[in-house]
């Protein structure tokens, strides 16, 4: 067992309460795949994905991503802003007891948490939107989730609080405020409703393409209705204009290294079209190896 190996057991181990409350139990940790020359097996990747319970909580320092898409989420749980003339645009509010660190993240940022209007999530787990009802408890922001998610997402009540929907969304759907406009794409497997958005934003004269991917990690035990709406994720997410892969966890697009580069001056290290299958490839890998392991 190397080093890196060694590092992801001991994340996972130290992670396992919070893991179980927000994505299941935990699978059997094979098959293997080797993506780009790095190995990875379900638990590495839910390691990864989740971290510490101290990762999950802790508020990593808030930035600008370009144009005006910024992070306010924690150490591994994304949470974007979306900046406007008009107010504001909040993908993911995590886990309930985070929206005070993502509050603090925002007015560090120099903006106003009371100004985010819309509330926007990528999928229905406790890990990622939470803290729904208490974002829009302290802001007003109008909640708006996609269709399929719907059900899964009246079953999140922190504290027995009833889950805000005020708008429901389909594929294909677009979301505006200020000039920003969101295009939301479903791409079920991991939920129902798994939602990845993507917009254009401006930087130095040119426009880029934004791609806020949504999980692609497939469960244990693939039913034949999950194999579907893998197959069509993967095929629809490859076809998404993409210059800035973000997700609802950083370690999905190498959050924390670009932000060292972004602090070192220079080009803008999360615009990297190059990156942008990249998790793409290590969960379609997973996805066919645990499908040929079942058949």
């Amino acid at each position: 067992m190397n080093a890196s190996t060694c590092l992801a057991t001991a994340i996972l181990l130290g992670a396992s309460a919070n893991i179980s409350q927000a994505q299941g139990q935990a699978q059997p940790d094979h098959p293997a795949v080797t993506v780009h020359g790095q190995t990875y097996t379900p638990r590495s990747i839910l390691a990864r994905n989740m971290g510490t319970e101290e990762d999950q909580t802790t508020a990593f320092t808030p930035h600008k991503i370009i144009g005006t898409v910024y992070y306010v989420g924690t150490r591994t749980l994304s949470s974007f802003l979306v900046a406007t003339p008009q107010g504001h645009v909040l993908i993911d509010s995590t886990y309930e007891r985070n929206v005070p660190a993502i509050q603090k993240s925002v007015e560090q940022l120099g903006f106003k948490f009371s100004d985010v209007r819309i509330l926007l999530g990528n999928h229905a787990h406790g890990d990622h939107q939470e803290g729904d009802a208490l974002v829009k408890q302290l802001t007003g922001a109008q909640v708006m989730a996609m269709a399929e998610d719907v059900p899964a997402l009246q079953a999140i009540k922190p504290g027995g609080k009833e889950h805000p929907i005020d708008k429901i969304l389909h594929d294909g759907d677009e979301v505006r405020l200020g000039g920003a406009v969101l295009v939301a794409h479903l791409t079920p497997g991991h939920t129902r409703g798994c939602t990845t958005w993507t917009m254009k934003v401006q930087e130095g004269g040119r426009i880029y393409d934004v791609m806020f991917g949504c999980s692609l990690r497939p469960p244990g035990v693939l039913t034949p209705a999950i194999v579907d709406e893998f197959n069509r994720s993967f095929k629809l997410v490859r076809v998404l204009p993409c210059d800035v892969q973000l997700g609802d966890h950083g370690a999905q697009y190498n959050m924390q290294e670009k932000f060292a580069k972004l602090r070192n001056g220079g080009r803008n290290p999360f615009i990297e079209p190059a990156s942008c299958m990249l998790e793409a490839d290590i969960e379609e890998a997973m996805f066919h190896a645990i499908l040929a392991e079942q058949q």
